[in-house]
This record gives structure tokens, C-alpha cells and sequence, in this order.
């Protein structure tokens, strides 16, 4: 997310640094590569003159005359006008209402509306403890409600049946009737979408919304649509009371445009962005850690509330005490850490969030973590119960019938055993006291103001 965005910044601002004082000159050069920056994100041009200026203004004051590290002073007004240009704060869902509270989703066709419903409604039902049912009234797109149907099995909430042949209006009624009956805490109500706005759909969406009057109103957009994505919410603001955006797709959306260029033109709040195509890929949008991400800070915070959510922390209980108590690490451990990643999102989610991250990323471009990740837990299922408790046991003879259960070569389980031997040894450094030796020396790495006090 936001690759290329992040390393043309980062870029600019490494120039700076070394400096002994900016000078205005300087000043406006680094404005001019933002400038370039942002418009190769896609970003708004009223947006980009905006941010460059308010950058700019600030530079060339006192801010920056007065420290004694002057590239440090200008990456932290970056970081604060890209803060202030995402809209500053995150702005959570407003479920301040007599039960049930109606979410509306409204969007264009193909831009991840009921897979972000289901997505949702299981943040709703796992991190807020609601009870949820969600109903569609897409009547139009073959199999649009059959597919709510299944992704509510999936996240596991209530879902509420309609037919093609019956008025949307006529459904969000009937679902309302049905969570009220139900002492249901949300009620989501996915609407159709059009491959373009038209006004037989505006007039539909308008409908559904004065029939349920939902607390929140959400417009759903694919973030690779760039700029193109903020001018479509604008059409949407324009005729709809909108309470808030939900990007989606920003896993593949390298250039950031449309997460830099919504708030400033619709002047609604991205609340929700989409980082993947699993159930759990949503997060709330917070504009300080997506701005710090974006110049290669990364989102500890982030992070750690990701680690605490998604992690079996029984089993991290049971390893933590397992290497207390000198017993080795062994493949069952190393299979379980893996599986763990893959709850997490995967590499690329976890490397996006870390200090460097982006840089981390392009040198592993050609590398697919992911597939690896498979291939190592089909190799470590494919050994018996006796070999992964003592990987000592595996030589020349159970590394050919590894492999051949795997259906894998040979090299790729030596390969393997090579990287357990290295996580290994890590781990038995960590206890020996070497987390803190290595907490030290990231925090060596970060900029001024963060890293262990």
C-alpha cells in the first residue's frame, strides 16, 4: 500500500537531510518534488497545491530556522499536513442510537460493497461484540444476494432473505421489522450498484435511505480508482448524506491518490480502509498512522492491536513458557508461527507496518512470502509427529520421502530446515535477554521520538 508514493517522499526528504540549514531555495525544491510525488499518486490537483503550500509556508518559518536538525523538522511538517490532509483523526462508527443501529452501503458495482459488508459486520460481531444481520437489496446483479448469503455464513452473523422479484424498499423494510423483533444490535443494508451513477439509482438509494434512516451512511470505493475514486464519492455526497467512506482494494493500490484526495473533496471522513481479501482485511483509518506509514515509518500501534486481535495468545503463552523451561524449539513451533502470520495477514501486512517497511517490500518483490509460507507447512505436515518433536532425526532417506509427500524437491526441504536452524537460534537469544539488545538497536534506526524510552 502506498509503495510508490512512500519511496518518491522518502526520497525527497533523504535529500535534505545532512543539511545545516534549509534554505528557501531548498525550501521549494523539496516542494517541487512533492509536488511531483503526489501527482504521480494520482492525488487531487487541489489537494496537491494545497498540502505543497501549507508544507512550504511552514518550512520556510521559524520551525525550521530554529532546529539543529533541519531535514528532521521538515519530514515532521510532512507528517503532520499529510495527517491533517487524511483528515487528522480517526472518526470510529457512530452506533449511538436505539437499537438496532442501520449501516447503509452505498457504491458503484465492483467496488467490494458486499464483500466489505460481510467484513463489517464480523468487526462488529468479534471486536464490538454486536449482533448483527445483514440483508441485501440488490435485486439486480445475478447472484448479488446469494453471495451476501454465503460471505454472512462465513463471518458467521445472521443474515435476513430476500428475492430478485421483490422492491429494495420493500426488503429494508421487512429486515428492519426483523432486527427490531430480534433485539439485533446493526442492521447492514447492502444496496445495488451500477457500473456508472445514474439517476435511477440515486433515486433507489435516496428511497432506501429515507425508509430505514440509518445512523451511518457509508460509500464504498475501490482505492485504484485514484483521484477518479474521490470525484465519485463527491457525486455520491452530492445527493446522499454521507457519514463516512470505506476504501477498499488499498492492498493493491500502490500509489495512494484516493486516500489523499477523499477527505478533501467530498469532506466526508474515511472511516474504514480494505487490506486484503480475507474476512478480517479491515481497519479503521487512522490519518497519522497511514501518513507515518507513508513516509516509511511504519505502524507499531497498529501492529501490536493487530498482534492482540489476531494472535492465540495461549499458544504464545505455551511457547513463551516452553523456551523458559530450556525445552528446545522444535517444527511443531515453527509450523505453529507460521500459521499464526498467515492469521495476521500475511508478510506483506506485517512488513508494511514496521519502521523501513517499504523498503523491505521492493527488495522482496520477486519473492512471494505467502507461497512460501504454504509450501513450509505442507513440508512440516508431511513429516511424522516423531520427526517434527526432533528435527535431528531427519536425514538423507526422510528428506526424499518428505519431499515426496509434499510434492516438493529435496533442496526445497533442506531450504527449509535451513531457516528453522536460523529462527532457532533466534529464539534462543531472545532467551537469553536478546529482545531488548534488539528493541536497541531498532530503535537506533527510527527517527527522533520513537522507539523504547
Amino acid at each position: 500500500m502506498f509503495e510508490n508514493l512512500s519511496s518518491r517522499l522518502t526520497r525527497t526528504l533523504d535529500a535534505l537531510r545532512g543539511q545545516g540549514r534549509l534554505t528557501e531555495d531548498q525550501v521549494n525544491t523539496a516542494g517541487r518534488e512533492l509536488r511531483m510525488a503526489l501527482l504521480e499518486a494520482d492525488v487531487a490537483l487541489p489537494v496537491v497545491r494545497e498540502f505543497v503550500e501549507r508544507v512550504k509556508t511552514r518550512a520556510v518559518g521559524t520551525e525550521v530556522t530554529q532546529s539543529l536538525t533541519p531535514g528532521q523538522a521538515l519530514l515532521r511538517i510532512v507528517q503532520q499536513e499529510l495527517t491533517t490532509t487524511l483528515g487528522g483523526t480517526a472518526e470510529p462508527l457512530n452506533l449511538r442510537t436505539q437499537p438496532p443501529a442501520v449501516i447503509l452501503m452505498a457504491g458503484l458495482q465492483g467496488s467490494g460493497k458486499t464483500t466489505t459488508t460481510g467484513k463489517l459486520a464480523l468487526r462488529l460481531r468479534e471486536v464490538d461484540k454486536k449482533k448483527v444481520v445483514v440483508v441485501s437489496c440488490d435485486v439486480y446483479r445475478p447472484a448479488a444476494i446469494e453471495q451476501l448469503r454465503l460471505v454472512a455464513g462465513q463471518v458467521g452473523v445472521d443474515f435476513f432473505p430476500s428475492t430478485g422479484d421483490q422492491d429494495p424498499v420493500a426488503i429494508a423494510k421487512a429486515a428492519l421489522e426483523y432486527a427490531k423483533k430480534q433485539y439485533v444490535d446493526v442492521l447492514i443494508v447492502d444496496t445495488a450498484g451500477r457500473l456508472g451513477i445514474d439517476e435511477a439509482m440515486m433515486q433507489e438509494v435516496a428511497a432506501l435511505h429515507a425508509a430505514v434512516d440509518p445512523i451511518e451512511t457509508l460509500f464504498v470505493v475501490d482505492s485504484m480508482t485514484g483521484q477518479d475514486a474521490a470525484n465519485t464519492a463527491k457525486a455520491f455526497a452530492d445527493r446522499l448524506p454521507l457519514t463516512g467512506v470505506v476504501l477498499t482494494k488499498t492492498d493493491g493500490d500502490s500509489r495512494g491518490g484516493a486516500a489523499l484526495s477523499v477527505r478533501h473533496i467530498t469532506g466526508k471522513p474515511v472511516k474504514f480502509i480494505g487490506v486484503g481479501e480475507k474476512a478480517g482485511a479491515l481497519e479503521v483509518f487512522h490519518p497519522d498512522r497511514i501518513a507515518a506509514r507513508i513516509l516509511g515509518q511504519g505502524d507499531m500501534l497498529g501492529l501490536i492491536e493487530e498482534t492482540v486481535r489476531k494472535v492465540d495468545t495461549e499458544a504464545a503463552t505455551k511457547l513463551a513458557n516452553k523456551l523458559k523451561s530450556k525445552k528446545s524449539f522444535d517444527f511443531e513451533d515453527f509450523r505453529a508461527q507460521m500459521q499464526q502470520m498467515q492469521a495476521m495477514g500475511g508478510m506483506d501486512s506485517l512488513l508494511e507496518k514496521l519502521p523501513g517497511g517499504a523498503k523491505l517490500q521492493a527488495q522482496m518483490k520477486n519473492v512471494q512470502p505467502e507461497r512460501e509460507i504454504k509450501r513450509a507447512v505442507a513440508i512440516i505436515n508431511s513429516m511424522t509427529a516423531q520427526e517434527r518433536r526432533f528435527p535431528d532425526l531427519i536425514k538423507a532417506s526422510r528428506k526424499r520421502r518428505i519431499a515426496l509427500g509434499a510434492g516438493l524437491e529435496v533442496q526445497e526441504v533442506n531450504k527449509l530446515i535451513r531457516q528453522f536452524d536460523q529462527t532457532k537460534e533466534m529464539m534462543k537469544k531472545l532467551q537469553g535477554g536478546g529482545m531488548a539488545k534488539m528493541m536497541r538497536g531498532l530503535a537506533g534506526r527510527l527517527p527522533p521520538g520513537f522507539g523504547p524510552r
